[in-house]
């Protein structure tokens, strides 16, 4: 038994919450102490929106650093901030069970995104949830905010905002639900690529390849692989406004798996909205299928002239 695993997150509540959850089932399943070292990210230091910080990897690069250079043993993520591009000697150990992986609405006075007034100011700092509520034309002024979740509920509860949209994974781990006032319907808004998840990675040459592998959970894994297919494949960023939730659901004869995406131009005018479905023991192959269809269908261009315009507001 070696000495104490040290595992990087970032430094935000929500981070280390999820990184302490990762800590306890690694100690139950293998005995070892943990300890949380904190690690400031990019993302983290600089201002500024999602976009304009270039979204991709923003919260991921200065772990990963930490763990090639041995500071830290394993590192959490946020699957939903992964770079789909791999990283040479690193490697993800493991995908634990998902969280609810749907965006969830806290508002004023109870209210539900349907009965928000029109002009209601609501945050996000997502272009993915503002496309996408651009595109249910409600008349909704939507804000770009970032910071921590305190910070962004406080802005509902000072009056600053009448909603803000959040990840219900994150509120769930902080035990944040109570001001939830709707679960939005993925119908509505799809939620980001592996959103609800968790990254396990280690150094792709470390003993922790094996002995942290049970953390993985196989339908979470095929779900979030599957997904983050359709980012690569479109060659999108985590920032980009593209929404994915791939499902296990019952087939004709066995489990299979189905998933839904959609890629918008920022607006909301335009968008592509595709599901397939197939074998579970092939996450990269169903992704990679309704990826082709919605390249067929004009999705990239969506996505470029997303990139455009955030390099011209941002450059």
């Amino acid at each position: 038994m070696t000495e104490t695993m040290r595992i990087g997150t970032r430094a935000s509540a929500l981070a280390t919450t999820q990184s302490q959850l990762v800590a306890d089932q690694i100690t139950e399943l293998t005995g070892r102490k943990t300890e949380l070292v904190a690690i400031a990210t990019h993302g983290d230091t600089v201002a500024g929106s999602l976009a304009s910080l270039g979204g991709t990897g923003v919260f991921v690069s200065a772990l990963r650093d930490a763990l090639l250079a041995g500071r830290i043993d394993v590192a959490v993520h946020s699957l939903k901030d992964i770079p789909t591009t791999p990283v040479v000697g690193i490697h993800l150990v493991a995908t634990p069970l998902r969280e609810d992986p749907r965006d969830a609405l806290v508002a004023r006075d109870g209210l539900t995104l349907g009965e928000l007034p029109p002009g209601a100011r609501v945050g996000t700092g997502s272009p993915r949830r503002i496309a996408q509520l651009r595109a249910l034309g409600l008349g909704l002024e939507l804000i770009d905010i970032r910071g921590n979740v305190d910070t962004r509920l406080g802005k509902v509860a000072t009056g600053e905002l009448d909603a803000v949209i959040l990840a219900r994974a994150g509120l769930n781990r902080l035990g944040r639900t109570e001001p939830i006032t709707e679960v939005i319907d993925p119908l509505q808004v799809l939620p980001a690529p592996g959103q609800g998840a968790l990254a396990v990675e280690c150094r792709s040459n470390s003993e922790f390849v094996d002995l942290l592998s049970p953390l993985n959970h196989p339908h979470t894994r095929a779900c979030v692989e599957a997904e983050r297919v359709i980012l690569a494949e479109l060659e999108a960023g985590c920032a980009a406004p593209v929404g994915a939730l791939a499902e296990v659901v019952e087939g004709d004869h066995a489990l299979e798996l189905w998933i839904r995406a959609i890629a918008l131009s920022p607006d909301g005018v335009l968008s592509v909205r595709r599901s397939a479905s197939g074998p579970l023991d092939d996450p990269i192959g169903v992704g990679q299928k309704l990826a082709a269809e919605m390249l067929a269908e004009g999705a990239t261009e969506l996505i470029t002239h997303q990139m455009q315009e955030s390099n011209t507001q941002h450059g």
